[in-house]
């Protein structure tokens, strides 16, 4: 069986937070006097100040309503959903159609949907009679593009995925004349989220950059934003990407059985595990990368919202990212996938980790444009 390895990032003493589940496996970690860490204090800062109380959410969510429903009235469609097969994106799904809006769903199909997530956006979709819009990237070339950033030695080889996403929602808003994606990204789930090795996934000069040196296949179906497209599409088109679940009573273990008795959706295990590279990536990559366990931010968000206890996290994180069995199906499957022996794999794993400052790249925009977040956030996800 295919064993997990655990590499210390480094030689400080293990400390775990008193509050939440993360620890020392995260580099730029800090503890108060307490034994806090600066992690679920930022998660909690953010729940208090941009997560409305259950009346105001609700008058909120009318106004929105009200506002995607007036906006999109002569249009077939008033709305963008992207849908993943996932519990998130399905409530989102489940909920716009619930409240008599007419959603797009899109789906961003990159070569490495699970069976069961396939299963759940066809089930979904044709139950809840929301018309979809898949987006097929060829194979090779987003083969290419992984093994570009496996290679660089970037941690964050999910970017791609992130990356395409995006730009194809804001894509295709605009082609609909829609202004509004409602997106399942919440408080609730993801507070926690950000890795000290990740970089902003709509960098187009860094994936560009990564790709001329790596990669050799053209990016020509692949979907892709650079920081000009964004700051068109949001204060031109005046396009507005809503955390959609924010705006609701997001309890996900209910949502789960509520979407499980009245449309037959699934559970697939973790979060985002309705990808198959994203679980191997969550599950293994990252922890043989850099020792890091991405459950910790998972479960550490659903403390912040008071959805899962620190003990019921602990206990969880005594069991291993993968089901014993499981891990050795995946692998072999990625190994197919991407064209590698095992030898070849592991070595570009053991790789020394590189950042977003050792290739080009637009970090030094973002730095200088850090202080200005909180308002880029505002306008681009208020309605």
């Amino acid at each position: 069986m295919t064993e997990l390895p655990r590499t210390p990032w480094s030689n400080r003493p293990y400390q775990l937070c008193n509050r939440c589940v993360m620890d020392t496996s995260l580099p730029d970690i800090v503890f108060d006097g307490e034994g806090i860490c600066n992690y679920c204090t930022s998660a909690l800062e953010r729940i208090r100040n941009e997560l409305l109380p259950a009346p105001q959410r609700s008058e909120a969510l009318e106004r929105l309503v009200a506002k995607v429903r007036d906006e999109g009235r002569d249009r077939e469609y008033d709305c963008v959903i992207g849908v993943s097969g996932g519990v998130d994106s399905t409530t989102v799904a489940f909920k716009v159609k619930e409240l008599g809006l007419k959603p797009l769903a899109v789906h961003f199909d990159n070569g490495w949907n699970s069976e069961l997530a396939v299963d759940n956006i066809t089930r979904t979709l044709k139950t809840l009679e929301i018309d979809l819009y898949t987006h097929v990237v060829d194979w090779e070339e987003f083969r290419d593009l992984q093994l570009s950033f496996i290679k660089a030695s970037v941690v964050n080889c999910e970017a791609p995925t992130d990356h395409g996403i995006t730009a194809l929602l804001f894509r295709t808003a605009a082609e609909q004349e829609t202004r509004f994606i409602l997106s399942g990204s919440n408080l609730a789930t993801e507070t926690i989220g950000a890795m000290p090795w990740g970089h902003v996934n709509q960098d187009l000069r860094h994936l560009k950059a990564l790709h001329k040196r790596f990669g050799s296949v053209p990016l020509e179906t692949m979907p892709t934003i650079s920081v000009r497209d964004y700051l068109y599409y949001v204060f031109v088109k005046k396009l507005r990407q809503i955390p959609f679940l924010n705006y609701i009573d997001y309890d996900k273990e209910e949502w789960k059985k509520r979407l499980n008795d009245e449309i037959g959706w699934r559970d697939y295990g973790g979060k985002h595990h309705e990808s198959v590279w994203t679980r191997f990536f969550q599950g293994y990559y990252l922890v043989s990368k850099v020792g890091y366990d991405k459950r910790r931010a998972h479960f550490s968000s659903l403390i912040c919202s008071d959805q899962l206890t620190r003990d019921e996290a602990l206990a969880s994180l005594e069991h291993p990212p993968y089901e014993e069995g499981f891990l050795d199906e995946d692998f072999e499957f990625v190994l197919k996938k991407f064209g590698l022996s095992r030898e070849e794999f592991d070595a570009l794993v053991a790789a020394p980790v590189k950042g977003a400052r050792d290739y080009p790249s637009h970090t030094f925009l973002f730095e200088r444009l850090e202080r200005y977040r909180g308002l880029f956030r505002r306008v681009a996800t208020k309605a």
